[in-house]
């Protein structure tokens, strides 16, 4: 009998985003329609997408990103990207972006799952704190502190929905290794 529903977590090199990019698009398409503040406006299709993979494909290229995905049976249905903060004051610093899961593949423990594989592979290039925000009031804000993510704060009227409408932001962070 065959398995269903097999659950693969892995980090990306530089090409594979591009392979991969169809189910890419659609995840980050399906993200904004559902309403996630992610950097874009409606209306947004998978085409949309291209270009903003292809940008996570160079910087991974670039060695400034960390891109892990989340795929079931073969297929991408979610996404989280580390930056690698770049500036002489900063090499112990990763910024958490775009944790992004299809809503067909939501309560799979996936948020969960990459999360602590991008964490561990921060730590392991000698980071040892990372920074996420997220739209304040929405699940993704429910669900950091419970990967053990602190608060650190509330901006009104940061960012906005894809919808147009202002959108509050929580900025986290997480010790992930030991301060020098």
């Amino acid at each position: 009998m065959m398995e269903e529903n097999i659950i693969n977590i892995r980090l990306l090199d530089r090409q594979a985003p591009l392979d991969a990019l169809p189910d890419l698009c659609d995840v980050l398409s399906d993200c904004v329609n559902g309403g996630a503040s992610v950097g874009f406006m409606l209306p947004f299709g998978p085409d949309d997408a291209r270009s903003f993979w292809q940008d996570v494909a160079e910087a991974v290229g670039r060695g400034t990103t960390l891109h892990a995905v989340a795929e079931r049976d073969g297929k991408v249905v979610g996404t989280v990207q580390v930056g690698l903060a770049t500036k002489p004051n900063q090499p112990h610093r990763g910024d958490v972006m775009k944790l992004l899961i299809h809503r067909t593949a939501r309560g799979l423990g996936l948020s969960r799952r990459l999360m602590a594989h991008v964490e561990a592979e921060a730590a392991s290039l000698g980071r040892t704190l990372l920074v996420l925000d997220t739209a304040t009031g929405s699940e993704a804000e429910a669900i950091y502190p419970r990967f053990g993510w602190q608060r650190a704060g509330v901006i009104p009227d940061f960012a906005l929905f894809p919808d147009g409408r202002y959108c509050d932001t929580t900025f986290f962070y997480k010790r992930i290794g030991p301060a020098e």
